[in-house]
């Protein structure tokens, strides 16, 4: 166990049926979820907590939990002005925390 303070960039892992799905989509689909990947790995806290605190993610992205009865529970990454999200959670362990993606949908 380490001492110091495990912070960005954060290990990321798919289900593998959100994976199948995220290779299965259009190659410009593909690009916006690595975008989606780029801003979630180094975002000081992946749950986007507080108040507007995904306003410095770019234009047509936003952060928004699953259920407001669950705070610490799995978030929705919209992407493509809402055409498309990635469901995940972040699992905050001392050790090797990690986002662990669990769907990808695009309409």
């Amino acid at each position: 166990m380490t001492d110091e303070f495990m912070g960005p960039p954060w290990q990321m892992d798919w289900r593998l049926d959100a994976l199948a799905v995220r290779d299965a989509l259009p190659e410009h689909v593909r690009k916006m979820v690595d975008e989606v990947r780029a801003e979630l790995v180094t975002a000081k806290d992946p749950y986007f907590r507080g108040v507007e605190a995904d306003t410095g993610l770019p234009d047509g992205m936003a952060v928004e939990p699953a259920l407001s009865s669950q705070p610490k529970g799995a978030r929705l990454f919209l992407f493509g002005h809402g055409n498309g999200w990635l469901t995940y959670t972040f699992v905050s362990r001392a050790e090797d925390p990690q986002i662990i993606v669990e769907q990808v949908f695009w309409l």
